[in-house]
């Protein structure tokens, strides 16, 4: 995965532009109405979504693979949020409680105990009455169903790009634990769910 998105960025750069994602301003809006003053964001990038957040008086963290994607948010950002170079598979990162979580367009790259895997990382880093906010790819794509198959729902179609694609169905099984009250579709350059938890009791991890 580092390969990947290490070579992902450092041939194409800003390879989204610089304009934020639309579950980007949904989830900003969510969270001024909320009150959220400080946000983590597994797989930031180079910081496109993350400026949203900061110009609405948010502080940022963020955790991201690619250190050529690290160097594109100081270039344009400079030192407005927090980086850690790393996997969100090694999450946490450090011991801080998140009023908010927003992460676009990663878990669905992730294979199944990956995912989960997340889901509670996210989840155990809320204050209490915390949000989190993911956005998931659907089994709407174009591309569900092609290339590779690896599993339930999951294919590689470009070498490396291992994607699940979700339904409404999954999105339950795998955020049920984590607080989930809202699902809304949405489309951008793919057909997205945009998955809303909230943290209203401490979780206790148990194998499944």
């Amino acid at each position: 995965m580092t390969e990947f998105w290490e070579g992902n960025f450092s041939e194409k750069q800003e390879l989204w532009g610089l304009k934020p994602a639309k579950s980007a301003i949904i989830a900003k809006d969510f969270f001024i109405q909320e009150k959220v003053k400080n946000i983590l964001i597994p797989g930031i990038g180079y910081g496109r979504n993350a400026k949203l957040f900061i110009d609405n008086g948010m502080a940022v963290t963020g955790i991201e693979i690619s250190k050529t994607a690290i160097e594109l948010a100081r270039k344009h950002y400079e030192n407005k949020m927090v980086i850690y170079h790393g996997s969100v598979s090694d999450m946490p990162f450090d011991s801080k409680e998140y009023e908010g979580i927003y992460c676009h367009a990663l878990i669905h790259l992730l294979d199944k105990d990956e995912r989960r895997k997340l889901i509670l990382d996210c989840y155990e880093q809320l204050v209490e009455n915390g949000y989190m906010i993911f956005t998931v790819i659907t089994k709407e794509a174009p591309n569900f169903g092609k290339g590779k198959h690896l599993s339930t729902d999951r294919y590689e179609f470009h070498q490396g790009a291992k994607i699940f694609y979700y339904d409404r169905s999954s999105v339950k099984d795998e955020f049920a634990v984590a607080g989930l009250f809202d699902i809304t579709e949405i489309k951008e350059n793919q057909p997205f769910y945009v998955v809303k938890c909230k943290k209203t009791k401490p979780f206790v991890r148990t194998k499944k």
